[in-house]
């Protein structure tokens, strides 16, 4: 079992890791013709806390499920 701090240390790792690839992956998408003219900051700035929430809550279901890999063996 992790001790508290390794499981910070992974929790964290993780939530960036998968805001990382979350936010390559925002931008590979056209969201220009959504865009209105002089909002572009306004429209990274969003798109900054939509790639946050879905890459934090991809790594939270990465993370239960390891969690849940690892009190598989309480079962037996």
């Amino acid at each position: 079992m992790f001790s508290i701090g390794q499981l910070a240390l992974t929790s964290m790792i993780s939530h960036l890791l998968f805001i990382f690839i979350t936010w390559r992956l925002v931008q590979t998408i056209n969201f220009d013709p959504l865009i209105r003219k002089g909002r572009a900051t306004e429209a990274r700035i969003l798109l900054l806390f939509i790639t946050i929430v879905i890459g934090t809550g991809v790594s939270r279901f990465f993370l239960e499920f390891l969690r849940w890999s690892q009190d598989l063996r309480l079962l037996f």
